[in-house]
């Protein structure tokens, strides 16, 4: 099995932690939240062993990446200058780009905004979406209504960040739980986001039970260590420069035209597998759409198998 080595790199004013293994075509792995380089363990080893150099950064404001005070710092402008000031630091002209949850967002975002460095994308349950005709927390407000949406409630600083932090194993566990129990019919009738009646917090609404089996109680202990370090405070600030990103983008062109792969998860009960129906129209070098059944949210991590034929099966004709 190829090893795995860590260092850090200078980029776009922060320091960022890399975890790397193999030698080949690059293939940068950009993680969500609340997650670290770990979460893609499966893919660097199986990418590695495909002979590829797989390139998984802890992103800003996570793991052993710089956390930089500001909310403003973590827009989508600065976090995909924080990719490529990695490929600058590494001598690397281009990449292919896999991204999961807002790791999803970065993948795309590097894209659109720099698409002479990014030569293929692959999206793990974010869809490419199109820049919407109002605000963010606009619209989240509106399908909201009187409702518990987790994004509004993250918007407040220091809130979540209380919630979170008061106790870390309690959190991670919340978050990370195997697929629920579901029609995925189900899922289509309520709006993404909402859970609940207004009220409470986030962590009301998520069990107190062992974490998913889809982690060892190792791998667990790795996340905690994660945030026990850095705490929450990075994460949500990407969730806090939403109605930002949404003013960046307003002079981009909504097209991605990179060869592209779309994997999506059946039981994932935020980001769904509907949301990415239509995308070709935007990203008309879309290959190939996948919908691993069973898998909930951590796709990538509960149905690595699955994942990693999925990935290596687009990227194999870039080897001959």
């Amino acid at each position: 099995m190829p090893e795995i080595t860590h260092y850090s790199v200078k980029t776009n004013g922060i320091k960022m932690h890399v975890a790397e293994s193999g030698q080949g075509i690059p293939v940068v792995l950009c993680h969500g939240f609340p997650e670290v380089w770990y979460s893609w363990r499966h893919q660097i080893k199986a990418l590695a062993e495909a002979g590829f150099r797989a390139i998984a950064p802890d992103q800003r404001g996570y793991g052993e990446t710089d956390c930089p005070e500001p909310i403003a710092a973590y827009s989508q402008k600065l976090i995909t200058a924080d990719i490529i000031g990695m490929l600058d630091a590494l001598n690397l002209p281009t990449c292919n780009i896999v991204g999961h949850d807002w790791g999803g967002m970065t993948a795309w975002n590097a894209a659109l905004m720099y698409p002479d460095r990014i030569q293929r994308v692959i999206g793990i349950n974010t869809p490419f979406l199109p820049r919407g005709a109002s605000k963010p927390t606009d619209l989240m407000r509106q399908r909201a209504g009187d409702n518990f949406h987790y994004v509004l409630y993250f918007q407040t600083p220091g809130v979540a960040e209380a919630e979170l932090e008061r106790d870390v194993k309690r959190t991670l566990r919340g978050f990370y739980q195997d697929p629920p129990k579901i029609d995925p019919a189900a899922m289509r009738a309520a709006p993404p986001g909402v859970f609940g009646a207004a009220g409470g917090s986030i962590l009301d609404r998520m069990p107190d039970r062992p974490h998913g089996k889809f982690l060892t109680d190792e791998d667990f202990e790795v996340f905690v260590r994660a945030f026990t370090k850095s705490g929450f405070r990075g994460g949500l600030n990407w969730y806090r420069n939403i109605d930002q990103n949404w003013e960046d983008s307003a002079g981009l062109p909504q097209r991605i035209n990179q060869p592209a792969l779309m994997i999506t998860a059946e039981l994932d009960v935020v980001l769904r597998p509907e949301m990415a129906e239509g995308m070709k129209e935007w990203v008309p070098n879309l290959r190939k759409t996948v919908l691993v059944k069973g898998a909930g949210h951590w796709t990538q991590q509960e149905k690595p198998l699955e994942v990693n034929e999925a990935v290596l099966e687009f990227l194999a004709d870039l080897k001959k």
